[in-house]
């Protein structure tokens, strides 16, 4: 039942807020945001939790503050994808265009024919990010969880592929998700990845703001095994625009060097993360420290096989 609700939740949403005017929407999602903030329920706890280790000289009520914008940005990404749909895409990417920057490093990775990694965090909202690189660029692939209903994973692919983005299954496809990239990579074509959060045991163990967690392996695994180059994306809103930041490329050393260019990805989000906290959207547990011991010791054992037999 809380499935079907959902499903039926987001349908609305597409339909409904895309007719509303922009003003209109805009206060009901900063009530509904304001309200979930004064709730506090789990994964707005797990937030405050979360951006304390992100700024951690903040007082509580700095904290309350930072809560309140961070949900609120949360719900502007979701008014903005309810209403990208009947946007005019090509005034969007002309927006993003005059706010992006590192695009050289973006056009010297394509340039070089190997295709490119881009490894984003849950920050801002990427589907604008994507708008902007389909405008640029044609398309691009991504990787998407199956959602529980199915009608719900349909509904989310059929929004992306809308926006002119390749949409790939994590599991159930026709075809191993690793390898469909690794061809699009090879075709010198761009994929992007969410990249900051795999508590999984095939995620890298990183240092981020201090403390231990788990990062995919994914991004710097595939620039490794075909030459792509890994580039690492910070997003964040202003106040009636978007900013993506294209950084450099991250140098992977082969598969050896997997564990290390992790690393640099964490470090690369850490710093725009901390100067953008309140456009973080991390209402999950993150790191290791926050699960429960059961699962910490689980994730511990995996890691000494590891590198037992590294």
């Amino acid at each position: 039942m809380k499935e079907r609700l959902a499903d039926l939740g987001f349908a609305a949403g597409w339909r409904v807020v895309r007719l509303l005017p922009e003003k209109w929407a805009v206060a009901l999602f900063d009530r509904g945001a304001d309200w979930a903030s004064r709730r506090a329920g789990g994964g707005v706890q797990q937030l405050r939790a979360n951006l304390r280790r992100v700024v951690p000289r903040a007082g509580e009520a700095e904290l309350d503050e930072l809560v309140r914008l961070s949900v609120r940005s949360y719900a502007r990404y979701w008014r903005e994808a309810f209403r990208l749909p009947s946007m005019d895409l090509k005034a969007v990417y002309e927006s993003c265009d005059r706010s992006f920057s590192g695009v050289e490093n973006l056009e010297a990775a394509l340039a070089a024919g190997n295709g490119v990694v881009l490894a984003l965090p849950h920050c801002g909202n990427w589907d604008m990010a994507g708008v902007w690189l389909v405008e640029k660029l044609g398309t691009f692939t991504t990787v998407a969880e199956r959602l529980r209903p199915e009608s719900l994973y349909r509904r989310f692919i059929a929004f992306r592929e809308s926006l002119g983005f390749e949409v790939v299954p994590l599991t159930g496809g026709d075809r191993n998700p690793a390898v469909v990239l690794a061809e699009r990579l090879r075709a010198n074509q761009p994929i992007c990845l969410l990249a900051d959060r795999d508590l999984t045991a095939g995620g890298v163990p990183v240092t981020f703001f201090g403390e231990r967690t788990m990062m995919p392996a994914g991004p710097a695994h595939l620039a490794a095994t075909t030459g792509a180059a890994l580039l690492p994306v910070g997003l964040w809103f202003t106040e009636d625009g978007w900013v993506v930041r294209i950084h450099p490329p991250i140098r992977v050393s082969g598969t050896g060097g997997v564990p290390a260019a992790t690393q640099s990805i964490a470090d690369v989000f850490a710093a725009d993360i901390a100067a953008h906290p309140t456009d973080w959207h991390m209402f999950q547990q993150l790191w290791l420290a926050d699960l429960p011991e059961s699962r910490q010791k689980a994730l511990r054992r995996v890691l000494a096989r590891r590198e037992g037999t590294g």
